[in-house]
């Protein structure tokens, strides 16, 4: 076969170790081909690959257009590499198939696939571009770029395309992980300059200044790693400096650290009524953003819940639990966490049955501010069961009720009566979330 013999380049292009290397390589991958078979790659889908994997190939963007180009020229939609894939386009239809780039940067780019051993070229004697035709119609011969070699490399350019994205998806997990460590860092330190905590604030803002600016797209994954896990210590170091400021009343709360109780037990998409919010003296009711101290008192439960979310892992045993009984359990555990999704942050090895939600709610209504006294009341009148389900929807209105002590209490009352039940509460809480 013709096409076994290396083909020199027309004119004044010299003939180099690196093109017989290339075609060599591509007869006895085509060999190969026809005596294993193979798959035919789709072209578009290669070229697709071959754009994610480019660096791989010292490939510009520039360069991957001029082949689009060439592809175009290629009528069939499946690359066979067991024979040759000439076309034979002219620099003027090129140029209009690359949005006019000029001649100069097309043959710069052209010579760039050859390198690269992505193409071959087949000149004709005169260095023209053309197809010969017999009498059928045929082509029996032609003059132009061979594209076999991308197809027979076929394997080697999905693997590399596989390796850049791998990549890319690590490096876009770590510039998230950056931006959040960022976000929380700073954040701490401002809490506690702004709450005048004891520690070296200034000296963490100094050292998260040296870690912060521009995170660049270009930089290597090796660089942003080095900078995720700095910032990761320091994090670690701002969050313990932050929580070893707080006091035990901060960590664990009392119904009297929120204002007065709520007496009321009706668990609706609105918990509290306009009386218990207050009136202005012309009788309109207060919105509830500007209640003297509410605005303080809710952001003081959300940093303890957001701080305990942080570091629920850690914490050691909440209660110890009577055996569970079955006969008192009131509903599926599905409905209660479909209900009260928010309990799920606080389980520290997730929730798989009734007890592991006892278990968090336990942990849970000290960072809401229930005292022990008020928990053992509500566990005694409703039930252990009961009373986490109720802690659990308290944690998912927690917004909108300014004293959870005092409201477990109104409804520990009611249940004391008989007059409490927790399906009404879930149902509610369900019917809110469709809506």
């Amino acid at each position: 076969m013709t096409d076994r013999f290396a083909t020199s380049p027309f004119g004044g292009r010299s003939l180099s170790h690196a093109i017989f290397a290339v075609q060599e390589k591509t007869a006895r991958a085509r060999e190969k081909l026809n005596e294993t078979g193979g798959s035919q790659p789709e072209k578009w889908a290669l070229l697709r690959s071959l754009t994610e994997a480019r660096a791989a190939f010292f490939l510009s963007d520039r360069t991957i257009a001029v082949l689009e180009a060439l592809l175009s020229f290629y009528p069939e939609t499946m690359l066979d590499g067991a024979a040759p894939l000439i076309v034979f386009p002219s620099n003027a239809e090129l140029s209009l198939r690359t949005r006019g780039m000029s001649s100069a940067t097309i043959r710069r780019h052209l010579a760039a696939l050859v390198e690269t051993g992505l193409i071959i070229r087949r000149d004709s004697p005169n260095g023209k571009r053309y197809a010969r035709r017999g009498e059928t119609g045929e082509i029996e011969h032609a003059f132009g770029f061979d594209l076999s070699p991308l197809a027979l490399r076929a394997d080697e350019i999905e693997a590399h395309a596989v390796q850049a994205r791998d990549l890319a998806r690590a490096i876009h997990r770590v510039r998230s992980e950056i931006t959040i460590h960022l976000r929380d860092i700073s954040k701490t330190i401002h809490a506690g300059l702004g709450e005048e905590r004891a520690g070296d604030w200034m000296g963490y803002a100094d050292e998260l200044a040296a870690l912060s600016g521009r995170v660049s797209r270009h930089l290597p994954l090796e660089t942003l790693q080095t900078r995720c896990d700095s910032l990761a210590k320091l994090r670690t170091k701002v969050e313990n400096a932050y929580l070893d400021t707080l006091s035990d009343k901060e960590m664990s709360g009392t119904d009297s650290s929120f204002e007065r109780h709520i007496q009321n037990s009706n668990i609706e998409p609105n918990f509290e009524r306009a009386q218990e919010k207050g009136q202005r003296q012309n009788g309109e009711p207060v919105p509830a953003d500007n209640i003297p101290g509410r605005t303080v008192a809710m952001t003081k439960m959300r940093q303890r819940l957001d701080s305990a979310r942080r570091t629920v892992k850690a914490t050691g045993p909440v209660d110890d639990w009577p055996k569970l009984e079955t006969k008192s359990i009131p509903m599926p555990l599905d409905a209660v966490l479909s209900a009260c999704p928010q309990i799920r942050d606080y389980a520290r090895n997730g929730i798989e049955d009734w007890r592991d939600l006892m278990q968090t709610a336990g942990l849970v209504r000290s960072m809401l501010g229930v005292s022990p006294d008020a928990w053992e009341r509500a566990r005694d009148a409703m039930g252990d069961i009961n009373a986490s389900i109720t802690i659990a929807a308290i944690l998912e209105r927690v917004g909108e009720i300014r004293s959870p002590g005092g409201y477990l209490r109104a409804l520990t009352d009611r249940a004391e009566i008989g007059q409490y039940s927790v399906i009404p509460v879930i149902k509610a809480l369900n019917g809110e979330g469709r809506a």
